[in-house]
């Protein structure tokens, strides 16, 4: 539905209904307004462009998808999109709207623009709960230019949208809230007439209790706030009485799903198997899909394991395959054995490191030339080079050498010498540890 148009909406896009939850009261009415995500509102920055409509030709993006964790401001810049820029802004659900919704939504949108010129933004949320058909649907309202999309999700889009729309979006990345973000929040729902006008004095600890609480999630502070207060004075024992009640809910599609798979995650990497259990008893028990608690076993064990017993990630992949074959209750056996695997496996994270710190590199631009010898076709490279150089360029075959390596340069000259991988003497990595010191030192030819 068009917020802009309805007549159940006051002059912020707010209900005028006095019931409405306190998080949605309490919604920014400008992106001067909103908290954190300062790396996405700069000048010139997407978003912003966004916001001007004569920007639709210079380059800016008519799908944009905003990942990151719930609490963080991705309904709430969707709409300040729209609402800034003049546009409709039209809200669906990825949970609960199918083809045909979908289909209607677009016809509509796309009659209004023929006929008055007005732009949509259409926000969907949840998006990576939308089918291959459904994404499908999006591609030609994206690629004509009919909507303008702008899509959230709390998974990686790379692991649930389909490639030919997310190569034609922008992929943002919100960052959790500061805890000076969520008390700006909680200070401004208290004095904002929009919240409580002032008439509640709160005690600094009760605020304080409340951030921490909260986990860099402005909506779950303002829920728990709006729970807490009952009286003219917020104190840590209303707070705490409010949040008995809170704390032992799990809404999969909500916060608690968040919480509990992050302490399962956590558990596994400090290596208390039975809390990790524990928390997995937890998510199956509420309903949780045990192919997204695969999926995260399979990125604990190459994130958090990893050289130090290799064998983790073979049990994590063939979890999840037999887990998607044989289903639930049977998959909870399954996934206890994985997950007592990857509890009690020795940790390291070198392999993660490694690859982060070698993308890094090739971002700041440290790339450099292949070496001649290492090109396709290198002999006849290698015999040009050598010409130009007088010196021998050809490639070494390490099989020729009864050690199977030899000294020969294989990274770009820029990056001669830079080591990545740092393994530990944990597990099976210390296996490692010194056979790549030798190897090291023969390529170096030392």
């Amino acid at each position: 539905m068009d917020l802009f148009e309805q007549a159940s909406l006051d002059s912020h896009g707010v209900p005028r209904d006095s019931g409405a939850p306190l998080a949605v009261r309490m919604r920014p009415q400008s992106l001067e307004d909103v908290v954190g995500q300062e790396h996405l509102l700069g000048a010139g920055q997407p978003l912003r462009r966004l916001i001007d409509p004569s920007s639709a030709s210079s380059g800016v993006p008519s799908s944009v998808f905003l990942w990151g964790p719930p609490g963080v401001g991705k309904t709430t810049l969707a709409y300040l999109v729209a609402r800034q820029s003049g546009r409709r802004f039209v809200e669906i659900s990825a949970v609960s709207a199918g083809v045909k919704e979908l289909r209607s939504v677009i016809d509509e949108a796309k009659a209004i623009l023929v006929t008055d010129g007005r732009e949509t933004v259409l926000f969907i949320d949840e998006v990576h709960r939308f089918s291959k058909a459904q994404q499908d649907v999006l591609l030609p309202a994206v690629e004509n230019g009919w909507v303008i999309l702008i899509a959230a999700t709390t998974e990686n889009p790379s692991f649930s949208v389909i490639s030919p729309l997310l190569s034609r979006s922008l992929l943002l990345t919100l960052q959790p809230l500061a805890d000076s973000d969520v008390k700006k929040l909680l200070d401004r729902a208290i004095a904002d007439e929009r919240g409580y006008a002032g008439t509640v004095t709160a005690e600094p600890e009760a605020l304080d209790r409340i951030v921490r609480l909260a986990g860099h999630d402005g909506r779950r502070a303002l829920t728990i706030l709006e729970a807490a207060v009952q009286s003219d004075r917020l104190t840590v024992a209303h707070v705490d009485a409010a949040v008995d009640s809170y704390v032992g809910r799990y809404d999969r599609d909500g916060d608690q799903h968040y919480d509990v798979i992050s302490a399962f995650i956590k558990s596994i990497r400090g290596s208390d198997v039975d809390a990790a259990l524990h928390y997995l008893a937890r998510m199956l028990e509420a309903g949780e899909d045990p192919r997204f608690v695969a999926r995260r076993l399979m990125i604990s064990a190459a994130e958090d394991i990893g050289m130090a017993d290799p064998s983790a990630l073979q049990t994590a992949t063939a979890a999840a395959q037999s887990v998607a074959l044989v289903g639930m209750p049977e998959a909870r056996i399954i996934l206890g054995q994985a997950v007592v695997h990857l509890a009690t496996a020795p940790k390291s994270n070198r392999a993660y490191l490694a690859i982060n710190q070698a993308i890094a590199d090739v971002r700041s631009g440290d790339i450099g030339a292949v070496p001649v010898h290492l090109r396709d076709q290198s002999v006849k490279a290698s015999r040009i080079a050598a010409k130009q150089t007088g010196r021998d360029m050809s490639y070494q075959y390490p099989h020729d050498d009864p050690r199977g390596v030899l000294s020969q340069q294989y990274l770009p000259d820029e990056l001669a010498g830079r080591q990545y991988y740092h393994p530990t003497e944990r597990g099976f990595e210390s296996n490692i540890t010194s056979r790549l010191a030798k190897v090291r030192a023969i390529l170096a030819g030392e």
